[in-house]
């Protein structure tokens, strides 16, 4: 008898994707296309946008009670708390523009975040038309593009049918995770791929929040009708965290310095001030033409500085 109990319970178990969340709540998608409110089994919710779950109908709602294995989880952590971006992405486009002037910190971080995971990262610079200070960006992106195979310009517009070509071709069937900070454009993006977003984010915000209207944290929409391409959107943000990375395994995330950091005297080479480091011997200077933009690579001794001082205070 119990076992005919467990095996209806698991019959009446429907499969879903979640789409959007915020707080405890998240909005699950049937493979047929409808929409239902669930809640996580326990006091903590382990579903964010992107993960497939198994979840159990109840009135007019739903609980979620599986999280099927994840391929990957793109997330932040700092001293204080863990951030869960998106699951079981395939790429991570980050939109930065050439005004205002974006942070090389915060994008290597977000590089970084995205090696970790085995995630594609993708860089769109945008706002091509502001002619001097796009050159400028573009100028400080060259290691970028060396690493990245070519950063992707743009000029967001309502009517920018070119670059919605130019997009899709990236995109097509793969499930997209957008970053960027405030400013870069964001917004103009969705709504170029994805018409009526801004009227369907206002649908899920009510939705979640009981008539409340509060943004949602991060938002899965579909480019097609067919339910194959998948845009994810996500709130800005001020700092981005690596408390999850070692030191030890930082020059393995950063592909320019990963690059020379077997041609090292030492197998444990921090990189840093070793004799005999092939990482060092290529840092690019006044007075020595190296592979290694010199910008990139205190950027990579500021965050060995802080990663190391998290695990030694």
């Amino acid at each position: 008898m119990a076992k005919q109990r467990g095996a209806a319970a698991e019959a009446a178990l429907r499969d879903g994707l979640v789409v959007a969340s915020h707080g405890r709540h998240c909005l699950v998608e049937t493979p047929e296309g409808e929409r239902r409110i669930c809640h996580p089994r326990g006091k903590k919710s382990q579903a964010v946008v992107g993960d497939r779950v198994r979840w159990q109908a109840s009135e007019d709602e739903g609980t979620i009670e599986q999280v099927v294995e994840r391929k990957n989880l793109f997330y932040r952590q700092d001293e204080i708390r863990t951030k869960s971006f998106a699951a079981n992405l395939d790429q991570v486009l980050i939109l930065i523009a050439a005004e205002p002037e974006f942070s090389e910190h915060q994008l290597a971080r977000a590089l970084i975040a995205a090696e970790a995971e085995h995630i594609t990262p993708i860089i769109a610079l945008n706002k091509s038309d502001l002619v001097v200070p796009f050159e400028r960006a573009w100028a400080r992106l060259a290691p970028y593009r060396r690493m990245h195979q070519g950063v992707l310009p743009l000029s967001l517009t309502a009517s920018g049918d070119v670059d919605r070509a130019a997009l899709m071709k990236l995109l097509d069937g793969k499930t997209t995770l957008v970053l960027g900070p405030s400013g870069a454009g964001k917004s103009t993006l969705t709504n170029l791929l994805v018409p009526g977003a801004s009227a369907l984010t206002n649908e899920i915000s009510y939705a979640l929040n009981s008539g409340k209207h509060t943004t949602t944290s991060t938002t899965l929409y579909w480019v097609d009708a067919e339910r194959r391409t998948a845009l994810i959107d996500s709130p800005g943000f001020q700092e981005f965290g690596l408390n999850h990375i070692e030191p030890m395994q930082l020059a393995r995330l950063m592909p320019d310095i990963a690059e020379h950091a077997n041609d090292c005297k030492f197998y444990n080479c921090t990189h840093l001030h070793e004799p005999g480091c092939g990482v060092i011997a290529q840092v690019d200077s006044a007075t020595h033409a190296g592979a290694i933009n010199a910008t990139r690579y205190r950027i990579y001794g500021e965050l060995f500085a802080e990663l190391s001082q998290r695990r030694f205070p």
